[in-house]
C-alpha cells in the first residue's frame, strides 16, 4: 500500500508519547477538488447529513448514521443546544469536513453499481490512510482536535455511508448492490483492504485490531429538550492505537524487523457475523512466506489497568451493539442459555470452516490466548511515561498489566447456574494465578473480556489461530478506560486531560504490541 514505508524513524515517532507519528504526508482534505454543478452541502445547524442532487433524503439511516443529527449543550451557554451537531464538530475538528462532500460529488457523476463500488473502495482506502497520517503526524495538522483522537475517523465515515444509503443514480441500484457498496467503503476505511507482509524469516509481520467509540448513549444531558448526552464525547484508546501503529516498523529485541499493520473493527454483531475478521485476518493467517507471526486484538476495557485475556469464551450479545443489533438479550433479567440457541453463541461463516448447523461444541466454547504474559508484564511498557491526570501511578511505572484468568461458565449447559473461576480474592487487582480452565463440557457465559465484542474478537481471532494451526502469539490486549474529562468540563468534545489519558494509553498499548510480538528468548 502506498502510504506504508519502512523508515526506523518513522515507528520510532509514532510509539513515542511526544510524537506518536510519522512524518505527515498532505491531508486528504487537501486533495484537488472536484467540481461540480450541484455540490453536496450539509446543515451545520440541524445535521450532519449530507443533502445533494443525487440523494434521497427520504431513505431511512442506520441506528448509528442517525446519530449524526445529535447535538450536545452548548459549552459555553448550557441553556441551549450546540451550533452544530456533535459529528460535525468531529468531522471539523479532525480536518475532514471536505470529505464526505467530494464524495458525494464524485457519486453524483457515477451512473452504475460497479463504478459506484470502485469509487467506495478508493475514497476509504484514501480515508484510513488520511486519518493515519493525522494521528502519526509530527508537524501541524488541520482542525482543531488534538492529532492523537480517533473520534474524526469514525465521524467521517458515518456521514459518508450516510450519502452511500440515500445514493438515487438514474439507473438504478438493487439493495444488494448498496449493501456491498457500503461494505467496501467500511472495509477500506477500516485499514482492512490493505494490508501486506514481506517475506523472510528475520521479519515479524505483525497485526492489530482496534475499535470505533461505543455506548455512545445516555450521559449527562443537562436541562435541554432534545439534547444529547456527553457519552456521545466516547472514543476509544483501541482505535486511537491502531491508527498509530498502522504502517509503522522498527526493529525488535530479537533482532527482527517488526512490520506492523492495523485495523478498526465496528462495534456490532453484524459484521462480526458475516465474518469480517476472519476476512481481514484469516488469509494473513494462513502459513506461508508471509504469514502473520503475531496477531492481536484490542479493546477498551477497566479502569486503570491494561488485562491480558486468557480465556475467551463463545457466549455472546448481552448488551446492545452501537447499530441497536442485540442477539443475545437476557429475558427477564436472567441470561439465555447457550444450548440449542444459535443467537448466544458466536458463529465464524462457513467459509472459515463452521458448520452449517449449529454445534453447542463446534466451534467449542472457549479458547485459550498464547501470548508471552510474563514478557509482557515484566517488559517495562510504562517506562518514561508520564501519568495523565488522576491516574493512579507515578512516573516511569504506566498501567499495571495484568495476566486476567478470571471467567464465568455454565458449568451445566442446560442449567443457568453461573459460575466465575479465578476471581482475584477481597476485590484485588490480580486473579488467580496460574488459573483454573473452564469445566469440561461447560458452557461459556462471560470470557476474561466479558460477553461483548471485545471478547468475542479475541475469540475469533485465537479460534483462526487454531484452526488454521498456527504456533504463535495471539489474545486480547484490554486497555485502562480512557474517558476522562478535566473536572467541570460537561459538554466540550475535548481537552487536555481527556488527550492526555488517550495519548498515554496509546503509548503503553503500542508498547505492549510491540514486546508481544518479539520471539520467545529475546
Amino acid at each position: 500500500m502506498s502510504h506504508r514505508r519502512t523508515l526506523e524513524h518513522r515507528a520510532a515517532a509514532a510509539l513515542s508519547v511526544a510524537a506518536l507519528g510519522a512524518t505527515a504526508l498532505a491531508p486528504y482534505a487537501q486533495a484537488t477538488p472536484l467540481s461540480s454543478a450541484a455540490p453536496a452541502t450539509s446543515r451545520p445547524g440541524h445535521t450532519a447529513v449530507l443533502s445533494a442532487r443525487c440523494l434521497d433524503r427520504t431513505v431511512p439511516l442506520t441506528v448509528e448514521e442517525q446519530r449524526l443529527a445529535a447535538r450536545m449543550p452548548d459549552p459555553a451557554a448550557p441553556s441551549r443546544l450546540s451550533r452544530m451537531p456533535f459529528a460535525q464538530e468531529m468531522i471539523a475538528g479532525g480536518g475532514f469536513e471536505r470529505v464526505a462532500p467530494q464524495v458525494v460529488d464524485r457519486l453524483c457523476r457515477t451512473r452504475d453499481a460497479r463504478a459506484a463500488r470502485r469509487l467506495a473502495e478508493q475514497e476509504g482506502r484514501a480515508l484510513w490512510q488520511a486519518a493515519v497520517r493525522r494521528v502519526q503526524s509530527a508537524g501541524a495538522v488541520r482542525g482543531s482536535l488534538p492529532r492523537s483522537d480517533d473520534r474524526p475517523l469514525y465521524w467521517t465515515r458515518l456521514q459518508v455511508t450516510a450519502a452511500l444509503r440515500q445514493w438515487r443514480p438514474r439507473g438504478g441500484v438493487t439493495a444488494a448492490e448498496r449493501e456491498q457498496i457500503i461494505e467496501t467503503f467500511e472495509k477500506a476505511s477500516r485499514g482492512m483492504t490493505d494490508i501486506s507482509y514481506p517475506a523472510g524469516p528475520r521479519v515479524a509481520r505483525v497485526l492489530a485490531s482496534g475499535f470505533d467509540p461505543y455506548t455512545l448513549d445516555g450521559g449527562d444531558a443537562g436541562d435541554v429538550p432534545g439534547a444529547a448526552g456527553n457519552n456521545i464525547r466516547h472514543g476509544n484508546p483501541s482505535g486511537a492505537t491502531a491508527l498509530a501503529i498502522d504502517g509503522t516498523t522498527r526493529v525488535g529485541a530479537d533482532g527482527r524487523r517488526q512490520v506492523v499493520h492495523a485495523y478498526v473493527l465496528p462495534v456490532n454483531y453484524t459484521e462480526f457475523a458475516a465474518g469480517w475478521i476472519e476476512d481481514t485476518v484469516g488469509p494473513h493467517m494462513k502459513p506461508g512466506p508471509r504469514a502473520l507471526t503475531s496477531s492481536f486484538t484490542m479493546s477498551q476495557g477497566r479502569e486503570g489497568r491494561f488485562d491480558l485475556e486468557v480465556w475467551n469464551g463463545r457466549y455472546h450479545g448481552v448488551s446492545a451493539g452501537n447499530d441497536g443489533s442485540w442477539p443475545c438479550r437476557p429475558v427477564g433479567g436472567v441470561p439465555q442459555l447457550a444450548i440449542n440457541n444459535p443467537g448466544c453463541n458466536t458463529q465464524p461463516p462457513a467459509r472459515w470452516g463452521n458448520p452449517r448447523v449449529f454445534d453447542l461444541f463446534d466451534p467449542p466454547q472457549w479458547t485459550t490466548a498464547s501470548l508471552p504474559f510474563q514478557r509482557m508484564i515484566d517488559g517495562g511498557t510504562g517506562a518514561n511515561l508520564t501519568p495523565p491526570p488522576g491516574a493512579p501511578w507515578t512516573a516511569g511505572q504506566g498501567f499495571p498489566v495484568i495476566r486476567n484468568t478470571s471467567f464465568t461458565e455454565f458449568p451445566r449447559c442446560d442449567s443457568p447456574e453461573r459460575v466465575t473461576r479465578n476471581a482475584a480474592p477481597d476485590g484485588g487487582m490480580q486473579p488467580s494465578q496460574p488459573g483454573t480452565p473452564p469445566s469440561q463440557g461447560s458452557c461459556a457465559y462471560a470470557g476474561g473480556g466479558g460477553t461483548y465484542l471485545s471478547n468475542e474478537s479475541g475469540y475469533r481471532n485465537t479460534l483462526l489461530r487454531d484452526r488454521l494451526g498456527r504456533d504463535i502469539p495471539a489474545g486480547h490486549i484490554h486497555t485502562p478506560i480512557m474517558q476522562h474529562f478535566e473536572e467541570g468540563n460537561r459538554f466540550a468534545p475535548s481537552d487536555p486531560t481527556f488527550d492526555a489519558w488517550r495519548r498515554v494509553i496509546v503509548a503503553q498499548t503500542a508498547a505492549l504490541v510491540r514486546t508481544g510480538a518479539e520471539r520467545a528468548g529475546s
